[in-house]
């Protein structure tokens, strides 16, 4: 496709990252892709994702916050790598971190490094303010017990 990895990022939000064209992953992703997820400072997972499991991903989150809308805030690329910061805002519809469903406006601001070769992603670094979220969900829980 000849794609700069900047405009292959970009691309790959909104047509795959926020669920509107997911029949388009193969443009994107590489048959197998390395997920390394920072968790905390000292807890990092890696997960191998596939196109196909990456829609799975996707979908989830869609049944968890609906049709949320996804912003890119910032995005840089050097070389091979794109640096992406953005923020996702939906609704509460289905159960995060142990927390029922609110139906309540829900945000997550994440940030990853995606590594791209020969026109796909091959590897991405995902931090998630997690610690935020709870915060979120935690305040939504108290309030709907307070109702």
């Amino acid at each position: 496709m000849n794609r700069t990895p900047y405009q292959l990022v970009q691309g790959f939000f909104v047509d795959i990252r926020s669920g509107h064209h997911l029949d388009r992953v193969n443009d994107y992703l590489a048959p197998c892709v390395i997920a390394h997820q920072v968790i905390g400072e000292d807890a990092n997972s890696v997960v191998i994702r596939t196109p196909e499991n990456y829609v799975d991903h996707v979908r989830e989150m869609h049944v968890a916050y609906g049709d949320f809308s996804l912003k890119i805030e910032e995005c840089l690329a050097q070389e091979d790598r794109v640096y992406v910061r953005w923020r996702q805002t939906g609704i509460h519809l289905a159960e995060i971190e142990g927390f029922s469903p609110t139906g309540l406006p829900i945000e997550e601001v994440a940030s990853a490094v995606y590594r791209i070769k020969n026109d796909r992603i091959v590897e991405y670094w995902i931090q998630i303010d997690r610690h935020g979220l709870f915060l979120q969900l935690e305040r939504q829980a108290q309030s709907t017990t307070h109702e």
